[in-house]
């Protein structure tokens, strides 16, 4: 991954709308069943919505039935970060854009072979470039 995309605060609130900014920069999570990509299967590329970077690609994109758009493996091994969330109780893996850290969502171990996760993604964190 190249060079990190750092933008201050006041730059990402002014360049994103409100509900992307709480969930990209302040890891807030879209309402199940709300998201604009939750049925969308349309074939193309997932991109972040902060920073355009590649995420995930329509071909790894499922209906998990969890309310939020899920996939089972990201675009490239080094699209994605993944860190440690203990808030809300709970002990789960979070996902962020590599390029500009913007959360994502969260990534489960019940996902469908040949991979076993389900990368559970907010819509807004996403752009879909169809093909």
């Amino acid at each position: 991954m190249p060079n990190k995309i750092e933008k201050n605060d006041a730059t990402w609130r002014a360049e994103l709308e409100p509900e992307a900014y709480r969930v990209l920069r302040q890891k807030g999570t879209e309402l199940p069943f709300t998201g604009e990509y939750d049925h969308v299967f349309e074939r193309g590329t997932y991109h972040c919505a902060g920073c355009g970077a590649e995420l995930f690609e329509s071909e790894a994109k499922y209906d998990s039935g969890c309310g939020w758009p899920a996939f089972s493996a990201p675009a490239s091994t080094d699209a994605v970060e993944e860190e440690t969330d203990a808030s809300h109780g709970m002990v789960r893996t979070e996902v962020l854009c590599a390029a500009c850290g913007g959360h994502l969502g969260h990534v489960f171990e019940d996902g469908p072979a040949p991979t076993g996760l389900r990368y559970c993604i907010n819509s807004v964190s996403l752009k879909l470039e169809e093909k």
